[in-house]
């Protein structure tokens, strides 16, 4: 199997399927293709019966960078609102999968990247990775489950440093709270991510699909409210004087650090 789509690559050996995000040049921000392309993958390996386990990564520095800001910013409100609803339906095509998930992150993994790491069932990081969820920086909260999931899997004290300080913190502080299971060397981190994958992969695919679901059984009874009432917020907070100009002066200093590398790249040609 090997499947290929303008954002990412789905590749297969044996029973071990490997996602892999491709918009290196944006550190793998995530636009609403991307969203919609990693949505049809997830579904689609859900149900693949020839597929027992998942490693998803990404490629150059970032694992995934948030939303593709760019992009964000030029929302209308009914579209950010779109997105946000797409977005609850791509995470849960990795959180709901039959499959276990397996992040390899490489680099970035912030915003609603930090988020696709929160729903996956292991993470093996690269001595590279960083982890945050800086939308206070922008004036907005995490629309993706964010708030949620990082009490859940973090606590809620380190929880609330991350969401309200912005801090972009490294790999090797999510051991202990058992966030991250591994730390390796960067060339390490997707063939140790497959090794595992491949181990899983190699039990019966009944057994391990039910202790997926035996331990989401916990969190599942509070998790929907939380969500319902995260997204409310976003989306408030998204129209909002201060988030409107945090998000769009985000956008403009992106756009003038890829012109000043543009520049640069021409005067050195």
């Amino acid at each position: 199997m090997s499947w290929s789509f303008e954002t990412l690559t789905v590749t297969r050996e044996h029973r071990v399927a490997l996602v892999t995000f491709r918009r290196a040049d944006q550190l793998n921000a995530m636009n609403r293709r991307m969203m919609a392309e990693i949505t049809e993958v997830f579904e689609r390996l859900s149900d693949d019966r020839e597929v027992g386990a998942i490693v998803v990564t990404g490629e150059g520095r970032g694992f995934m960078a948030g939303a593709d800001i760019k992009e964000y910013a030029a929302q209308t409100g009914a579209e950010f609102d779109a997105f946000q609803k797409n977005g609850a339906r791509m995470y849960a095509a990795i959180e709901d999968n039959a499959k276990p998930v397996i992040a390899a992150v490489n680099g970035f993994a912030l915003g609603g990247g930090f988020e696709l790491v929160l729903v996956c069932d292991m993470v093996v990081a690269s001595n590279f990775a960083k982890f945050g969820l800086p939308e206070i920086k922008l004036g907005l909260v995490p629309g993706g489950g964010g708030t949620q999931r990082s009490v859940a899997k973090l606590g809620r004290n380190r929880a609330n440093f991350l969401l309200m300080t912005g801090a972009i913190l490294p790999a090797s502080e999510f051991v202990a709270c058992g966030l991250v299971n591994e730390v390796v060397e960067a060339e390490r981190l997707v063939p140790r991510a497959l090794e595992i994958a491949r181990e899983i992969a190699a039990e019966p695919a009944e057994a391990v699909e039910g202790l997926k679901r035996l331990t989401a059984v916990a969190r599942e009874s509070e998790l929907a409210l939380g969500l319902e009432q995260e997204r409310e917020l976003v989306c408030a907070l998204y129209r909002s004087e201060i988030g409107q100009a945090r998000v769009k002066a985000f956008a403009q200093k992106s756009v003038a650090r890829a012109a000043e590398k543009a520049a640069e790249k021409a005067g050195r040609g």
